[in-house]
């Protein structure tokens, strides 16, 4: 919490200000009982009119007084809560941008949305609450325990056995209710991780009529973060009552030894009614202590779960040298990489070794799980090596800057993700300043130019959520129109023509030819294979050939076994 609360320094004038009109606005409640008695004193009972309007205008002046200064502080209180809670989800987003593959794997997409809605929802509610009422409720109880001493020290004598008594009860219920809370909040992930992957496979669940599982699925997970927030609630609220037994239990004593005082002399009943109201304002502040409690409670929970995030340590990025100089000729050399994930002692890539030649295209082929994706994610260094090195240029590409590095290559990947807006949008997504003529360009050379001019705003046509209103061939040439628009050097293409008939993917591979760079193709089609200039055959993680199709066919039994199993018309044996 320490942290989140590290967000209002730049506000320290703001909070100044706000406390400050707080401080007017007690100081006028905690005088308006001792006006009240002294008017009954010296007005009501000897019935002095002229003292009677006298302190009752001065108690009109401190009422209006008070409310001023409530809603200058609840103005500021307002503005430094929003803008805390601005602060805070754009330092969260960036922290989020620097996260490597292997730490988004620790943190699900649902959990990081709860943490930018939910989290940030709660944290910002208890900066405008502590601004305006966690000051003033422990403020105004102690203040008015002091104001009922300077009245009549033997009445409130009742104060220093029940006000330490709630403060040590409330402290358990804090500590108590961050921990249930800390659980609803994980319970919260988990309901939107359901909701989010049922939404995201509408499709798949009413093609496989699973509608009734997953209802089912969402009414488990609904239920247990119903029953503990059920849970959280409970006890906290379950306070209130102690609270109130308590402070009501005061205030009878109060009236009835009062009672007593005024009849004998020894006090009087202005001094009585005084007490009184310290006392009601003193119940009314404690009961506030309840959410109080349960607002901080919640806040600590969520102020620990986006702390958690923030203090995540970001790979730093490996400088050797200052290499700002972009990818010139596009060769690539892999020696002996090997390559496992993180917390996993399984190598997914065994002492690789091979090399792409300036201008080369070279198609990957490989069984389910061979690594061909993982190949392809260490060169723009999505992930590093356990061993072995890499070259780009005859450079080890940790000397590249990163941007530099990612900027000479044109990733399209397997699942190809568009953005919610325009055609036109999308494509320049590669290159934000290209022109209208660039984009045209790219998307001829993807084979998608005419698909477009069919649509009824043809570049400016809205792409739907992940491109659910285009076909998959559709969103697969996009993203390599994505990819050509910015003349990368290197291009990877992550089994991205899958979708795409023999004739259109013919076209684009002669297309790519205008490009004069060199190219990775992950692909499960001989045809497609067949067109680059050499293969590389992956089995297990490991090399298990590599030559033109007239090489492999010769010196590699898997190679053919993977052509013996495809169509004798998408092979050409010659």
């Amino acid at each position: 919490m320490t942290y989140i609360l590290s967000y209002l320094k730049p506000y320290r004038l703001q909070i100044l200000l706000a406390y400050l009109f707080t401080f007017t606005e007690i100081a006028a409640e905690l005088l308006f009982p001792l006006f009240l008695g002294i008017m009954i004193n010296q007005g009501i009972i000897p019935e002095d009119t002229s003292l009677l309007y006298f302190w009752g205008s001065i108690m009109l002046g401190t009422t209006l007084l008070a409310f001023l200064s409530g809603i200058m502080n609840s103005y500021f209180a307002a503005h430094i809560s929003t803008a805390a809670g601005h602060d805070i989800r754009e330092h969260l987003f960036a922290k989020i941008q620097e996260f490597s593959f292997d730490m988004l794997t620790l943190y699900p997409v649902s959990m990081i949305i709860t943490r930018f809605t939910n989290d940030i929802r709660i944290v910002q509610n208890t900066i405008l609450m502590g601004l305006r009422i966690m000051v003033k409720a422990p403020i105004m109880v102690i203040g008015s325990v002091f104001m009922s001493f300077i009245i009549d020290w033997k009445l409130s004598l009742v104060f220093l056995i029940t006000v330490p008594i709630l403060i040590f009860f409330l402290g358990w219920v804090l500590k108590v209710g961050s921990r249930l809370f800390t659980q609803v909040q994980e319970r919260v992930d988990h309901v939107n991780r359901v909701i989010q992957e049922s939404i995201g496979g509408m499709r798949i669940i009413k093609a496989f009529v699973r509608r009734d599982f997953e209802a089912e699925r969402f009414d488990q997970s609904n239920k247990h973060l119903a029953t503990k927030t059920q849970t959280a609630f409970r006890f906290v609220e379950a306070s209130m009552p102690v609270l109130l037994l308590v402070m009501n239990a005061s205030l009878l004593f109060i009236i009835w030894v009062g009672n007593q005082q005024a009849i004998a002399g020894t006090t009087s009943v202005g001094d009585v009614v005084a007490i009184v109201n310290y006392a009601l304002r003193t119940v009314m502040m404690m009961s506030m202590f309840t959410f109080i409690s349960l607002a901080f409670s919640r806040a600590k929970a969520s102020g620990e779960r986006i702390s958690m995030i923030m203090h995540e340590k970001t790979a730093p990025v490996k400088q050797k040298s200052s290499h700002a100089q972009p990818i010139q000729k596009g060769t690539i050399r892999f020696e002996a990489v090997d390559f496992s994930f993180p917390n996993s002692s399984l190598m997914i890539l065994k002492n690789i070794d091979f090399q792409l030649h300036q201008e080369e295209t070279l198609a990957i082929m490989g069984a389910t799980g061979a690594g061909k994706t993982t190949l392809f994610q260490l060169i723009p260094r999505l992930y590093s090596p356990n061993s072995g090195q890499i070259y780009i240029d005859n450079t080890p590409i940790e000397q590249f800057d990163l941007k530099a590095l990612r900027d000479g290559i044109g990733y399209v990947s397997q699942n190809p993700l568009l953005f919610t807006g325009s055609i036109v949008d999308n494509i320049r997504f590669g290159k934000e300043d290209a022109s209208m003529d660039e984009v045209i360009a790219a998307s001829k050379a993807a084979q998608i130019h005419e698909s477009i001019l069919s649509f009824p705003q043809q570049y400016h046509s809205i792409v739907g959520q992940k491109g659910v209103n285009l076909s998959g061939g559709q969103k697969q040439r996009i993203s390599i129109a994505r990819a050509l628009i910015r003349h990368p050097k290197i291009l990877m293409f992550d089994d991205s023509t899958s979708a795409l008939d023999v004739q259109t993917e013919a076209k684009l591979l002669d297309a790519l030819k205008e490009y004069n760079n060199s190219a990775l193709i992950i692909t499960q089609k001989i045809s497609t294979a067949q067109r680059a200039d050499r293969i590389l055959l992956l089995d297990k993680g490991e090399v298990a050939g590599i030559g033109t199709h007239k090489e492999l066919m010769h010196a590699s039994s898997l190679y053919r076994q993977i052509v013996s199993s495809q169509s004798a018309k998408e092979v050409d044996h010659a």
